[in-house]
């Protein structure tokens, strides 16, 4: 929603001062319309479009956005000054390429053309050869995208054809993916301001259209992901465009369009095939009209012309090998005729022929060129020659007119130079030795079949290349030639020099963690060290720490609650090894007992004794009970009014006698014969909402009495008489238990509904007035029986449903499972059942519980607290690791709860790989869905592949599950575990919508809580009401409660225009069962019955035509008040005030209407911060008009300060009666005051949400609160908000805060909670309301279900509401019916992953557990669930990368890590900047940034560094504008814009990518050389698999054309590059790892980022080419250290600052302990031991090192102070200056950092 105004510029607010109504300039426009792009891109958010935003909702890919992208490719010899060529062929491929990046990930989308916004694309008026080749070259694109069946294409004139307006209702796309335009300061071309400034408007046009865009330009396709820009829609007016710029625009379109050479696309057709068919028209056809068309009078010209019309007819007879060329070399002066007046004039005429033919063609005018130059070189030979008989024939038949000799042609023979020699041969790129004994078992395949050798890989190698020894240049030692275990003991062979940088050549020891180099990774009773003795100050303030983190941990597990909303009770398991527990270490399963024999078998006296024992103990008890029953019913019947009954009823519920059958049963009928009773005398008896209410409450309670299992002859007399006189006669059967226990009277007499003798009904009122069926439908469907076929399981204390069997039994048999099913289904037991298991079975196994956020790892970990209690001998049964803290010790307790990052480190730690990983026996991975994120998704994988145990995934929002379910069984299987599916599809609790209408003004504003009457403007939402969005399919979760069902079931039979016999299927009397009550099974059985008969109506649906069936049934379901509402109005995004000032109004109708507690969902920090904040300050507003203007408060008030004044004499008279008591012994009685517990001060319950009748008492409050302001840095308003039951919930508030406002909202002081998506991952906060409030590009089809899923506590509600508040109804709709996407995938083998696997075999000393984690991976058929790479491809990428790792120096020839390994796995989640860095280690960059004079400055460009490195955000384009710039810079402290990396550090990063350039250029041309037979030709498109082999020319009798000869001999020889791409004259040699995977051939796959490539680092941003700027958020926050330039001239809104920079700040840590340990170890050998052994560790116990707000009680005084202690005195001098550079920087960015929130 954006509450904080972020897309306001404040620097330019009121600097605009120019008179907006004056004609304008187009130039002046421009810059006007500039500087309101800026703004809009200040909002602009980079995300992935298909994960994180639109899912599988349909968008718009801009035709012209698309067109210019293709052209613009560098690579594409298409209208590029200097260079007359037209290769239509490429760019097809680019095209389709492109095309295809989105239909692989399941893309939904259009490509639209927009004929005004053609100029931008074409660049009218710009020199006639570009402006003439873009115009043909838009015109044969789109032709061809016609052709191409999985796209749909559409054509508009403008956004104000109606044919727009009508796509835009009927398809409703979501966003238009376009580019900006971008803009050359430096640009000559007169016009490019014009065109600029017509697209911007068209941008901002197509924004007030209600279509976001996001920028097409720069966009990344990173794996799954397509990552770029997101400018959000403002439903508006294009008067908001001022009128002088609307002028200025309209001159340049018109003086564009009167000078445009292109014409107009034709527009297609708009049905379910859009795009028309091309005519089939012959080529000789179009050549001929072609040739009739073009006028030329000059000789050359005309022969030139001769021989383009010949390449015409020649081309669709060679193949893509045969037109792999470059450009002719040539002179100038024939380079400017073919660009200046030839080939422009023959290009639109060939356009302007296909058009009228409605046809395409071919062009290639490279061909064209080469045709000359044979024909001038040969120009003695005969036309049939060269082109062979059949071309000769067709020019002599119809081309005569325009034929020329071919000795003519010897004009141009002077015109070409000579070719290009080729060049030599280059040397081979020799693969460094390399042999490992695990490893090359793993690449035997391709040993097997010579795939690699010296002869193989011809990549250019310069001699002096670094990282060539004389020793090892010449071989690739695949085989090695020593025992296999050589490798291992030998001394490393260094074939690569080093550089004296870090760069020794000693082995890596990977034993310490990470953050802190002095402490080991094992503890000291697995092997490691012993724990460094803690000071007197230290062990209390750890004492204090762990007493704090406890008392929360219990306070917290105290207020959990299991699904029947039961708290939970602590099973205690005693050790396994204890005798106690020796026959009971298992889980108990159901046993099986022998059937007895035959016969009478004789019972001994002790069991007669002990059964007769038993027998008079259950009689007494009965007796016991039935006299207590009676007592009560006499104090019942006591009570004379409702609400006093009621409340007595209810104490008396909570008596344990009260759970016995007995009991339950009486009490229950005595409530109901009370319920008659008044209901008999009730003045609205006949009342129907009276009925309807008194029938549910009856229908509840005799299915609560059936479920007792108890009966008597007067219970079911009495339920027999309810059920008649209420009229559910037919289900007397069903709902009467048995007699089964001795019959007795009741304890009361029951109200007589029924006369005596006839039977007949005393109260005909009672009697519903519909058949039972139909109202269950519409009344009791919150209250059917929602079992699906459950039954008694011992192994759980409820009732299984089938589902839940099937999970327990695959745990059980130790099988891998995957359980997806929706929130509330019952997935939680899973875990503990697990827990459980693991900890029963042994002493020593682990499970690990994995959760993707912090938050639900404190929650998960507090839940084990409350549920398990295991002695174990002095450790602990459970542990918290995170990246941040630790609690207890991760390594030596049963029961982890972590994080995926954390666990993949402790899975590829060598130390851990041989105690503790083989002891792991499960994993679950909660919420398994966020595998498809954009960060973090691969480590996800990588656990998945490297898992040593089952797995257990769960998820409630698994888009097509049997995908990702197929993976995840083969790679179980594959580690030797069996795997289970299973799917439940059904909430345990519906959702209903509901849409707040915030339009309509409420009667009266808000006054208090507790007079506030409902605005009535929350209005229900039917779900199928929904589809008048135009929906062509129903989402598989789109439920119908029972009611809807009624209603659609009416609606169909009223309007729906169904045949006779569906509606007979569909009647309720035959479809449900007639005699039991309806169960949750048969609604959604006939919810499946609807939907089928709904399906044909919604898939033929047009929402133009409001007689359609369907329209009529919408109709029928809308409500009829938001119907009132105009369209212009319900679909537009309300004004900000209008949204704040009606907050109160929501919460307050909640309130009322019993709809809290809520959670209310904003998915920006700031704007629920705002949020809880307007809803504080109304309620105190309120209080204290009240307060000042109430009498009755007066005089309260009045009296209390009486009190207060009178406290003296009480304490006198309190002294007198002590004094004078008689008996010492007696108990002092004291009369309490009303005053004694009044706190003037406190909020009043009307102006509180806060919970009036919980166990939370206000003095616990005020001590909480005073914990909360002393320890922690809460801000004041968040501590008055709770006083108020309001809280904020986000990732940026501090972690103890965010724990007590998770107990308090458990515990219901808490009712209303303003939260982002952190809420939404299973956190345990159960709420009755969800609430959306306003809009977010991050509310997916994901987030949605996420979010409205917390709604409806299981165990409270049986029902939960989703409400909408301040989105538009168009919004709402689509959120409704989205469906969930299809999971992302990333491409998991990386190379800082191969690097990490080394380490981990050689550190481990080949752990039996590592060695079997690389098998199982390398040996999978398919690496990754999204990838597209098979085995042998997956080896390749294996062998060089670990090709490039050797050069790099991070492996020896054994595959033994190097010292610098610890930076680049360390840094792992940054790949490749983590490469980069060592790269800079290793060349000395960072000694010589360390040491300048000016330690200042060093510190500085350290940081500078770091932020290109590990800071890297992007800045939209327009910010590279130096006048958008100027302004903001002036007035802020940040520069905005990072400065350019240094030129050394650039120079170096350039080199090594070239490196990794040729490594990885080695790679696909070895495999495409040794696969060509698998691959087979280059010559099918990739999307359309249009095959461009060429066809035979003449007969088999006959010779080839001369022609066709020459160009097979000159053709380009490609072997990784695509033919295609080869049309541009392109052949195996590749500039950058992006040109090298976007442009190899068929069936070659390159993941670009899985290659570390520099090149995204070391190129500069460019504003024209659409490339983005960097942030320089990090080094400006380095400098000022202040939040606010942040915000203003940085970008980043408020809310995301913290996090951006704590992942910063963690980098540094990381960076500054590797290196310190790198520096402490390099010398440490001779040095003395132990002199750092003064510094003390703290990491350890329950430090939490991620809450930055939290506070310490005391200082130390003798502590040290920060960075006053330097590194040893045996570190050499540049060491020295590194060590000072990297702490003190670190520890200034820490310093801010921290004081940020101080």
């Amino acid at each position: 929603m954006d509450l904080e105004e972020f897309e306001i510029d404040h620097h330019r607010r009121g600097s605009e001062t120019n008179d907006l109504t004056r004609s304008l300039s187009v130039p002046a426009a421009l810059k006007c319309i500039d500087a309101e792009w800026h703004l809009a891109s200040r909002r602009a958010r980079w995300m992935d479009l298909l994960g994180d935003y639109a899912g599988t909702e349909p968008f718009i890919l801009d035709g012209h956005s698309l067109i210019q992208l293709v052209i613009d490719d560098p690579l594409l010899a298409l209208a590029k000054p200097g260079d007359p060529s037209f290769q239509i062929l490429h760019a097809i491929h680019i095209l389709e390429r492109t095309l295809d990046e989105f239909i692989k990930r399941s893309a939904v989308f259009d490509v639209v053309f927009w004929d005004e916004t053609r100029h931008i694309s074409l660049m009218t008026k710009g020199s006639d050869f570009e402006e003439a080749s873009r115009s043909l070259a838009r015109r044969l694109l789109f032709n061809h995208l016609m052709k191409i069946s999985q796209v749909r294409v559409y054509t508009f004139t403008g956004l104000l054809d109606p044919k727009w307006k009508e796509y835009q209702l009927l398809r409703k796309p979501m966003f238009a993916l376009v580019n900006d335009g971008g803009h050359d300061e430096n640009s000559k071309d007169l016009f490019s301001d014009h065109r600029l400034l017509c697209h911007r408007v068209f941008l901002f046009d197509l924004l007030a259209n209600g279509v976001a865009l996001a920028l097409l330009q720069g966009a990344e396709f990173r794996n799954s992901k397509v990552l770029s820009f997101v400018y959000e829609s403002k439903s508006r007016s294009n008067e908001s465009i001022p009128k002088s710029t609307r002028g200025a625009f309209l001159t340049a379109f018109h003086e564009l369009e009167d000078n445009a050479k292109s014409l107009p696309l034709i527009s297609p057709s708009h049905s379910s095939q859009p795009s028309p068919s091309l005519s089939s028209i012959d080529i000789q056809a179009i050549v001929l009209k072609l040739a009739q068309v073009v006028r030329i009078s000059e000789a050359g010209e005309k022969a030139l012309f001769f021989a383009f019309l010949i390449h015409l007819l020649l081309l669709p007879r060679l193949s893509a090998q045969d037109r792999a060329r470059g450009l002719e070399p040539m002179l100038d002066d024939l380079r400017n005729q073919l660009a200046s007046t030839f080939l422009p004039k023959v290009l639109i005429a060939t356009e302007t022929t296909i058009t009228s033919l409605n046809t395409t063609i071919d062009v290639d005018v490279r061909m064209f060129i080469a045709l000359v130059r044979f024909l001038a070189e040969n120009s003695r030979l005969s036309l049939r020659d060269v082109v062979g008989s059949d071309i000769a024939k067709l020019v002599e038949v119809n081309l005569a007119a325009f034929s020329v000799p071919i000795s003519s042609f010897s004009r141009f023979a002077t015109k070409f130079l000579p070719r290009l020699a080729t060049p030599p041969a280059e040397r081979s790129l020799q693969l460094l030795p390399f042999s490992n004994k695990i490893f090359d078992e793993e690449l035997a395949p391709l040993r097997a079949s010579s795939d690699i050798d010296s002869s193989s890989t011809n990549v250019s190698t310069a001699d002096e290349d670094e990282g060539l020894d004389s020793s090892g240049s010449d071989s690739d030692e695949w085989d090695a030639s020593s025992d296999e275990d050589e490798s291992l003991t030998k001394p490393p062979v260094i074939e690569v020099a080093g550089t004296g940088y870090f760069d020794d050549g000693t082995i890596f020891n990977d034993t310490q963690h990470w953050h802190n180099h002095k402490k080991a990774i094992l503890p000291q009773h697995l092997g490691g060290e012993a724990p460094v003795a803690m000071t007197a100050w230290q062990r209390n303030r750890k004492l204090r720490s762990d007493q704090r983190f406890m008392k929360s941990l219990h306070d917290q597990a105290a207020t959990l609650t299991g699904a029947s909303g039961a708290a939970l009770h602590q099973i205690k398991i005693p050790a396994v090894g204890t005798a106690a527990n020796h026959n009971t270490a298992k889980l108990q399963k159901p046993s099986y007992k022998r059937p007895a024999p035959k016969g009478v078998q004789k019972q001994s006296k002790a069991d007669v004794i002990r059964e007769q024992h038993m027998a008079q103990k259950a009689q007494k008890q009965n007796a016991e009970s039935i006299a207590w029953l009676s007592d009560r019913i006499r104090d019942l019947d006591a009570q004379t009014s409702p609400t006093s009954l009621e409340k007595l009823a209810s104490d008396l519920e909570r008596n344990p006698r009260s759970k016995e059958p007995l009991v339950a049963t009486e009490l229950t009928l005595y409530r109901l014969h009370r319920l008659f009773q008044h209901w008999i005398v009730d003045p609205r008896r006949e009342s129907a909402d009276l009925r309807d209410k008194n029938c549910v409450t009856v229908m509840r309670a005799i299915k609560d009495i059936v479920e007792l299992n108890y009966s008597t002859s007067d219970v079911r007399k009495c339920i027999k008489n309810m059920l008649a006189t209420l009229g559910f006669s037919m289900y007397t059967d069903s709902l009467t238990v048995p007699l089964a226990q001795e019959d007795r009277p009741m304890t009361f007499r029951f109200v007589k509904l029924l006369k005596s003798k006839t039977q007949e009904l005393l109260y005909e009122f009672m009697h519903i007035q519909e058949h039972p069926i139909e109202w269950q439908l519409r009344l009791f469907g919150e209250y059917m029986d929602r079992s699906m076929d459950s039954q008694p399981d011992s192994r759980v204390s409820f009732k299984p449903d089938a589902w839940q069997r099937e999970v327990l039994d695959a745990i059980d048999e130790n099988m891998s499972l995957l359980v997806v099913a929706p929130t509330s289904a019952g997935k939680t037991f899973i875990s503990y059942y697990a827990m459980e298991k693991v900890l029963r079975g042994s002493d020593d196994g682990v499970i690990v519980y994995v959760a993707p956020t912090k938050a639900l790892v404190a929650q998960v970990a507090a839940e084990i607290y409350a549920r398990f209690s295991k002695d174990m001998n002095s450790r602990s049964c459970w542990a918290i690791h995170t990246r941040d803290y630790r609690i207890h010790d991760p390594q030596n307790c049963q029961i982890l709860v972590t994080v995926p990052e954390v666990l993949a480190i402790m899975m590829l730690s060598p130390p851990l790989a041989k105690v503790w990983t083989p002891r792991v026996k499960c994993i679950i991975l909660d919420e398994i869905h966020t595998i498809g994120q954009q960060e973090g998704g691969s480590v996800w994988e990588q656990i998945l592949l490297l898992a040593p145990c089952p797995i257990i995934g769960l998820s409630a929002t698994v888009g097509s599950p049997e995908k990702f379910n197929a993976w995840l069984e083969a790679v179980q299987k594959s580690g030797g575990f069996q795997h289970k599916f299973v799917h439940h599809p059904h909430r345990y609790s519906h959702l209903r919508k509901f849409f707040y209408n915030i339009h309509e003004v409420p009667s009266s504003g808000f006054e208090s809580i507790t007079s506030h009457k409902s605005t009535g403007r929350m209005r229900y939402l039917h779900p199928i009401a929904m589809l008048a969005f135009g929906a062509k399919s129903m989402p598989s979760d789109l439920a119908l409660e029972s009611s809807d069902s009624l209603t659609l079931y009416r609606a169909l039979k009223a309007r729906g225009e169904l045949p006779h016999a569906t509606l007979e299927k569909l009647d309720l009397l035959n479809f449900f069962p007639p005699d039991r009550l309806l169960q949750q099974k048969d609604v959604i059985a006939y919810d499946v019955a609807l939907k089928e008969c709904l399906a044909p109506m919604v898939a033929t649906f047009d929402p133009r035509n409001p007689e359609a069936p369907l329209s009529r049934v919408i109709a029928e379901l809308e409500d009829d008040s938001l119907n009132q509402v105009p369209p212009n109005i319900i679909n537009a995004q309300p004004d900000r005030m209008l949204f704040r000032r009606n907050l109160i109004n929501l919460v307050c109708d909640l309130h009322v209407q019993g709809d809290l507690p809520a959670i209310l969902f904003s998915l920006d920090r700031t704007d629920c911060e705002i949020m809880a904040n307007d809803l504080h300050v109304d309620l105190v507003k309120k209080e204290k008009e009240w307060r000042d203007s109430s009498p009755e408060w007066q005089r309260q008030l009045a009296q209390y300060e009486e009190w207060l004044s009178q406290a003296k004499d009480r304490e006198r008279a309190a002294a007198r009666a002590a004094k004078n008591k008689d008996d010492p012994h007696e108990v002092p009685t004291e009369n309490v005051e009303w005053q004694a517990s009044f706190n003037p001060i406190a909020p009043l319950p009307a102006f509180s949400f806060a919970g009036q009748h919980t166990s939370y008492s206000p003095s616990i409050l005020a001590e909480d609160l005073q914990e909360l302001a002393r320890w922690t840095s809460t801000p004041k308003w968040a501590l008055l908000c709770l006083r108020r039951g309001i809280a904020v919930h986000h990732s940026g508030m501090n972690k103890r805060y965010r724990t007590i406002v998770e107990s308090l909202f458990r515990r219901g002081f808490i009712r209303v909670i303003f939260a982002t998506g952190t809420l939404a991952l299973g956190i345990n906060a159960p709420t009755k309301t969800s609430v959306f409030c306003g809009d977010s590009p991050f509310l997916t089809a994901l987030m949605y279900r996420q979010c409205a899923g917390r709604a409806g506590r299981r165990g409270y509600d049986l029902l939960g509401k989703v409400v909408f508040y301040g989105l538009t109804m168009d919004r709402v709709q689509r959120l409704a019916l989205s469906k969930l996407p299809s999971l992302g995938a990333n491409f998991p083998v990386t190379s800082t992953l191969i690097l990490r696997l080394f380490n981990l075999l050689e550190g481990s000393a080949y752990a039996l557990v590592a060695v079997n984690a690389i098998q199982r991976l390398f040996r999978l058929p398919q690496v990754g669930f999204g990838s597209e790479e098979g085995k042998h491809q997956l080896l390749h990428h294996l062998r060089f990368s670990i090709d490039y790792l050797r050069r790099a120096r991070l492996l020896d020839e054994g595959g033994r890590p190097f010292n610098l390994f610890g930076i680049a796995a360390h840094l792992y989640y940054t790949e490749p900047s983590n490469f980069a860095l060592v790269a800079l280690l290793r060349h000395g960059v960072l000694h010589r940034i360390c040491s300048q004079p000016s330690l200042i400055q060093a510190k500085r460009d350290f940081i500078l560094l770091m932020s290109h490195l590990f800071g890297r955000r992007y800045l939209p384009s327009s910010y590279l504008k130096s006048e958008n710039m100027a302004e903001v810079i002036k007035k802020s402290a940040s520069m905005v814009i990072l400065p350019p990396l240094s030129e050394e550090a650039r120079h170096i990063l350039k080199e090594h990518d070239e490196e990794i350039l040729r490594i990885f250029t080695g790679y696909a041309l070895t495999y495409g050389s040794q696969h060509t037979v698998e691959l087979g030709p280059d010559t099918l498109l990739p999307l359309s698999n249009t095959d461009v082999s060429g066809v035979s020319t003449n007969s088999a009798s006959e010779n080839t054309p001369r022609f066709v000869t020459h160009l097979q001999e000159t053709a380009l020889r490609v072997v990784a590059r695509s033919l295609f791409v080869a049309n541009s004259g392109h052949d195996d040699h590749f500039d950058s790892i992006a040109n090298l995977a976007r442009t190899a051939r068929r069936g070659l796959s390159l993941n670009e980022h899985a290659i570390p490539s520099f090149a995204r680092i070391t190129t500069p941003a460019d504003r024209s080419t659409g490339d983005f700027a960097l942030n320089a958020y990090i080094l400006d926050f380095y400098t000022h250290g202040q939040v606010r330039p942040l915000s203003d001239a940085n970008g980043i809104r408020r809310g995301d600052i913290w996090f951006v920079l704590q992942d910063f700040d963690l980098t540094l840590m990381t960076v500054r302990g590797v290196l310190e340990q790198l520096i402490l170890r390099k010398g440490q050998e001779g040095a003395a031991e132990g002199s750092d052994a003064g510094e003390d560790d703290l990491d350890s116990g329950f430090v939490e090192l991620d809450d930055l707000t939290e506070k310490d009680d005391d200082d130390e005084p003798e502590a040290k102070q920060v960075g006053t202690v330097g590194p040893p005195s045996w570190v050499s001098d540049g060491d020295r200056k590194v060590f000072e550079v990297v702490r003190g920087a670190t520890e200034e960015f820490n310093e801010k950092f921290r004081a940020m929130w101080a």
